[in-house]
């Protein structure tokens, strides 16, 4: 069998799924008590090093199991090796213990067991390397540092009168909260941050380490599995939020054709990045063109330099020449992870009578993480930005399917956190795509293969894409995020195969299936937004909205296999389309008839959006 195939287990009471040297989604019933058991091997850059697995041994006896394996990790300088072995027993324990070894001499980050916590409001109990205990709670807000630290075992509360007990040996572990980067968990990790890093291993030195899961109490009290239920709640939370593309990076014009998709999108806006100790001129001169050809406004980001004044004298006298509709000013200072407030200031003196209308925001163009622990961890704060903005994509940490099927609620967790620091000021998550465009820890930037940029993921064509996306759109309208820009217009980091340009995934001019989502939501603009819950949101996920009398849903299915769905709190007739990779089609599900309260049953394809509408 292949190395990355799942394989399904289950020790006692617990089910659990084996892929690629790690335990994935570890639960009891419907209730889920780890996400993740893995070995992490992180470079001087926190880059994640991929692993190779060999000898795969597997015995499995009713409901208990023996696996082993190889895992070598290699990737430039680094070679380590390690041998693996889980065990689950009848009980509910399962043990899973890395004994490896470097193979070269190499500077790392990180090197050891990693636990993933579901992101669920839940009590724990900390027990540190001393033996001492401290209870504690994992967090609803972001936390911007260490919730725990000094860690030997830590057990949460899995369910009335049942809790799980995370035992780990062989380095001190503290935990960090994974939201800050939209990782949907709280992990808890070896090596301690606070030590010094990177750190050189010479060949040869081993590293042992184990843990250990335990069952306290009656595993029978946890929740049993429920049919797949998406209920939509009948009160509107908030307004669609104002959505962007960011302009193309490759450079060139946009085509007749592409222009002509586009200006159908309905764009709020194009997102411009100007660093102003760059030649940005001609950069601002495409993007007036474009956005005055599709009929929207810019989202200008002014990367400054300590030589603030002199660049935006020039950058205002370029607009008086070059006349860009702006819509709002995002304010970096290019050696800032936060903007400081002294360059917004800057920036409202000499930009604001261009127009009096276009809104000053700021804060950074990096992670979530950055405003957390510079701004928001500060026991008062007095930002002068109008709008409060930050970045997100989902592979900061982890790239496979199921890690950004994970982020998409932590998205919500970024709004809601930032919201609650700043209560007055709108949230504009800008951009989000699906790679980091940089990495902030690394000057230099290497390309994944002679191919394709690292920050170009070839699932940016795909229907997965564009699902994941309705999710992430879904997390930020009904957490109250104001305007998200997403992506590029053109391009293999964009909406639609670029023209004139090396393709990426398809024909020159050909939409994506991104595409035809934005084009469907672009009739919906400035929409009241209906919470929809789903019990299952690793599985599908569904965004509702309301304009007057008419209704829209959206079904999103981000499994790999049919799913069949209840659907609750529809009413009235609803038309059908699905989309595919060249755009909507009628569905199966073309007219289904509920009434309030009534059970509505769906059947979703692999990665199938369902667009439902109201028929008038």
């Amino acid at each position: 069998m292949s190395s990355n195939d799942s394989i399904t287990l289950h020790a006692g009471p617990i089910n659990l799924t084996f892929t690629d040297g790690e335990l994935r989604y570890l639960c009891i019933g419907a209730r889920e008590i780890l996400r993740r058991v893995y070995v992490a091997v992180r470079d001087r850059w926190w880059n994640t090093i991929p692993l190779a697995l060999t000898d795969l041994q597997i015995h499995c006896v009713a409901d208990q199991f023996e696996l082993s394996f190889t895992a070598t990790h290699q990737q430039g300088e680094i070679d380590f090796a390690w041998r693996g072995a889980i065990s689950g027993a009848t009980d509910g324990t399962i043990t899973f213990t890395m004994n490896g070894a470097a193979r070269s001499t190499f500077w790392h980050n990180r090197i050891g067991l990693c636990v993933l916590h579901p992101p669920n409001e839940a009590a724990c109990e900390i027990e540190h390397t001393d033996g001492t205990r401290t209870m504690g709670c994992f967090p609803r807000l972001i936390a911007p540092h260490q919730p725990f630290k000094d860690i030997r075992a830590v057990s949460h509360t899995a369910a009335p009168g049942l809790r799980a007990e995370v035992r780990l040996t062989g380095d001190t572990c503290e935990m960090e909260d994974q939201r800050n980067w939209t990782d949907g968990s709280f992990e808890t990790y070896s090596t301690p941050l606070a030590l010094p890093f990177p750190v050189e291993i010479t060949a040869d030195v081993r590293v042992q380490q184990s843990f250990s899961l335990r069952l306290l109490g009656n595993a029978n009290a946890a929740t049993k599995p429920q049919p797949l239920t998406l209920t939509i709640a009948e009160n509107a939370i908030g307004k669609l939020p104002r959505l962007g593309l960011g302009l193309a990076s490759h450079g060139a014009p946009l085509s007749e054709s592409a222009t002509e998709l586009l200006r159908a999108l309905r764009l709020a806006h194009l997102r411009l990045d100007l660093c102003m100790r760059g030649a940005w001129q001609a950069e601002l001169a495409r993007a007036t063109n474009e956005a005055i050809t599709l009929q929207t406004q810019l989202e200008v980001a002014v990367f400054l330099s300590d030589d603030a004044a002199n660049e935006l004298a020039v950058l205002r006298a370029a607009l008086n020449e070059l006349h860009p509709p702006v819509a709002r000013w995002l304010i970096f200072h290019e050696a800032e992870a936060v903007t400081a407030p002294g360059w917004v200031g800057q920036a409202r003196v000499v930009l604001r009578d261009y127009d009096a209308t276009a809104a000053f925001g700021a804060g950074t163009n990096q992670y979530f993480a950055e405003l957390n622990r510079e701004l928001f961890s500060k026991p008062r704060i007095n930002y002068p930005a109008d709008v409060l903005c930050y970045s997100a994509n989902p592979q900061v940490h982890g790239f496979d399917k199921a890690t950004l099927i994970e982020s998409l609620s932590a998205q919500a967790d970024t709004v809601f956190t930032a919201r609650h620091a700043m209560p007055e000021t709108p949230v504009a998550v800008s951009p989000v795509t699906l790679k980091p465009r940089f990495n902030q820890h690394s000057a230099s930037e290497k390309t994944s293969d002679i191919h394709r940029p690292n920050n170009v993921d070839a699932r940016q064509a795909s229907l997965f894409a564009a699902c994941w996306t309705l999710g992430s759109l879904k997390y930020l309208a009904e957490s109250g995020a104001a305007s998200v820009t997403y992506f590029e217009t053109t391009g293999w980091r964009g909406v639609i195969e670029a023209e004139g340009v090396t393709p990426a995934f398809s024909a020159y001019g050909e939409p994506y299936p991104l595409y035809h989502l934005f084009a469907a939501l672009g009739g919906w603009l400035q929409a009241e937004v209906l919470p929809v819950t789903s019990t299952d949101a690793l599985r599908v996920v569904g965004l509702a909205l309301r304009k007057g009398k008419r209704s829209s849903l959206w079904l999103a299915n981000l499994s790999n296999r049919l799913e069949l769905v209840w659907l609750r709190g529809s009413s009235g007739m609803w038309n059908g389309r699905s989309l595919t990779a060249t755009g909507w089609q009628a569905s199966s599900a073309a007219v289904a008839e509920g009434r309030l309260g009534d059970r509505l049953e769906i059947t979703l394809l692999p990665n199938e959006i369902l667009w439902l509408y109201d028929q008038l």
